[in-house]
């Protein structure tokens, strides 16, 4: 393929049968979440820049290396959106909230960075996420992660681990940061180019770098949980509470920050061992988020789940989207007259739900129109020709098994559904 014709680096078309391993994902996103109350929310692929500076933190990895950012042509700065929560909270914060109201929210779509492309890794990414906005209470961190579990389980990816871990409050953050630069200074010049520089930055990005050199470092860092004050373990303690007594089970994963800014309290990533080094499938947690020309912050608890990440997983388990359902019936058309005979009964069986291609041409031979039958993998050929069309029957001849039959036109709808039901249930058995 020359190059015009190949999508972008770290962007791919998506063809059947993969097609179908995507359906399989977000049906389940709308078949599981609005059993906890949540609602499909679509947000703009572009936004302010304003948006993502003020709500992900202007020293995250994302707003100083990853956004796709340009000027449009009235002089604003605008970004294709790197996550999802940012674009939920403004749309959320437009509409307003009362005092006590919650908003529960999911979203579907394709996310931008511009990262170096990798398996389960790519410049157009997609994702699923859920937002629940404006009530803070452990109960509520649990049952996203329970939420997330149960959808999970609806897409088949079985052996996954929940790792969890608290950041606390903003107030324990400022200690602990403090904290973390002293013990990161003293051991600097051992670690990557990366945590030099953050730790002059964004010490908190160090807890998160993957670099071998930097690990031995990073796993002897003081735990946050022993840095922040009583009412934030306690918070954190009652969570864990609720996943017990929901028998979830989990890892509490001590150095976990997750890496965009607006995090508070509970933090966690689901992580599989299908996807090797990168585990992560999914992540979230409480957050705490100003936006632009907002005076009062937007709080919530939520979670994104990457959409090729899932399906790198499910390939590692051997799990498999049900391919398309067959062609229920090709229509054989000979001649004119037979065309327009065969789209009108086209449309009634399609009316019918069932799945009929149609011969368009009305010049081609039998025998050439019986090999497209078979190539569609048709279940039924509904053959009309002169004959046919002048009795007002319709040849139908079962594609598996050779046998033929005729019916009558106005009773072919009412035939054709119950052959086709018998048949799908003789090929299940």
């Amino acid at each position: 393929m020359s190059a015009p014709l190949k999508p972008l680096p770290g962007t791919s078309d998506i063809w059947p049968p993969e097609v179908y391993e995507w359906l399989e994902l977000e049906d389940a996103a709308r078949r599981v979440f609005p059993l906890y109350g949540y609602e499909e929310l679509r947000t703009p692929v572009i936004e302010r820049t304003e948006l993502f500076v003020h709500g992900i933190g202007d020293q995250t990895e994302v707003v100083q290396k990853e956004m796709y950012t340009f000027e449009d042509r009235g002089g604003r700065s605008l970004t294709l959106r790197p996550e999802g929560t940012a674009g939920v909270m403004r749309a959320v914060a437009g509409l307003g909230l009362s005092s006590g109201e919650e908003r529960r929210v999911f979203y579907l779509g394709p996310m931008f960075r511009g990262e170096r492309p990798a398996a389960g890794r790519r410049r157009q990414f997609h994702q699923v996420g859920v937002e629940a906005v404006g009530r803070k209470s452990p109960a509520a961190d649990a049952e996203c992660i329970l939420m997330l579990l149960h959808y999970l389980e609806a897409v088949r990816v079985r052996d996954a681990r929940v790792l969890l871990n608290t950041r606390g409050t903003a107030e324990d953050r400022r200690v602990a940061s403090e904290v973390y630069r002293k013990y990161f200074q003293a051991r600097i010049d051992g670690m990557c180019e990366d945590c030099r520089r953050r730790a002059g930055t964004n010490v908190w990005r160090i807890l998160d770098c993957k670099e071998p050199q930097c690990q031995e470092a990073i796993g002897a860092a003081p735990e946050m949980l022993g840095l922040v004050a009583g009412e934030s373990r306690a918070f954190f303690r009652e969570v864990l509470n609720v996943l017990e007594a929901c028998g979830a089970n989990y890892t509490v994963a001590p150095r976990l920050v997750r890496g965009l800014d607006y995090y508070e309290h509970t933090v966690f990533e689901v992580v599989h061992d299908g996807l090797g080094a990168q585990n992560a499938v999914a992540g979230g947690g409480r957050y705490r988020l100003f936006l632009p020309g907002q005076k009062a912050p937007v709080e919530g608890v939520g979670f994104a789940a990457g959409l090729e990440r899932l399906i790198l997983v499910r390939q590692a388990l051997e799990v498999r989207a049900p391919v398309r359902e067959d062609i229920d019936a090709y229509v054989v058309c000979l001649g004119a007259a037979a065309l327009r005979v065969g789209l009108a009964l086209s449309v009634k069986l399609r009316r019918c739900g069932l799945r009929v291609l149609c011969e368009l041409g009305g010049d081609r031979s039998m025998k050439a129109q019986m090999r497209s039958a078979n190539k569609a993998g048709a279940r039924f050929a509904l053959i009309l020709g002169e004959r046919e069309v002048a009795d007002q029957v319709v040849t139908c001849k079962a594609m598996r098994t050779a046998e033929q039959t005729e019916r009558p036109l106005a009773e072919l709808p009412e035939w054709l559904t119950a052959a086709v039901a018998t048949a799908a249930s003789r090929n299940n058995k």
